[in-house]
């Protein structure tokens, strides 16, 4: 079995317009502290992330609210090629778990065709699924549907096809969001 690594180095990560930017400071340090101790600040939305429901939609699920079991299993990695749209999605919306690798944003078109299908987790390169200037409607017509978002990967290694996904949240009770730590297993 092979593992790849898909998640983005938090710290270098591209940071989503008007978002905290991660940062952290050294609050102990061997061997006059007697151990080595580092405090992090970060918005929830940095580096390779999942957007849970509430992050779009009054009283939607928070991170803490959704099923482990959306976070692992079977997957589908897509190269949807330019330009691309809802058509270029539908040989791929019978995944249940779909990243897409390259620039690809999701449009308002793209999102309904997905919110359509059986997919339960989108996953894309971008730090947004939506454009920079108007990322509302495709987060709330996915989020709205219920399907997770898995966004700031690093596909770059990973080739189309298909793999078994492990990205978990942390439990964060009550957050929208959270930093995520994502793998693709291949011949799992």
């Amino acid at each position: 079995m092979k593992i790849i690594d898909i998640t983005r180095e938090l710290f270098s990560a591209a940071v989503y317009p008007g978002d905290t930017p991660p940062s952290r400071k050294t609050a102990r340090r061997l061997p006059a502290d007697g151990c080595n101790l580092t405090d992090i600040a970060l918005c929830v939305h940095n580096g390779t992330h999942i957007d849970a429901p509430l992050h779009f939609i009054e009283n939607g699920a928070a991170i803490d609210e959704i099923a482990l079991d959306v976070f692992f299993g079977p997957c589908r990695v897509a190269a949807l090629g330019e330009p691309a749209g809802a058509a270029s999605l539908a040989p791929f919306l019978a995944s249940e778990r779909l990243l897409i690798k390259g620039d690809a944003l999701i449009t308002g078109e793209m999102a309904r065709a997905i919110a359509k299908s059986g997919i339960r987790l989108l996953g894309v390169e971008s730090q947004s699924v939506g454009p920079a200037a108007a990322p509302a409607e495709a987060h709330t017509v996915l989020l709205g549907k219920g399907i997770v978002l898995l966004e700031g990967l690093d596909l770059s290694a990973a080739a189309p096809g298909l793999y078994t996904l492990a990205a978990f949240p942390l439990k964060l009770a009550g957050c929208e969001g959270s930093p995520a730590r994502a793998v693709l297993l291949e011949g799992a």
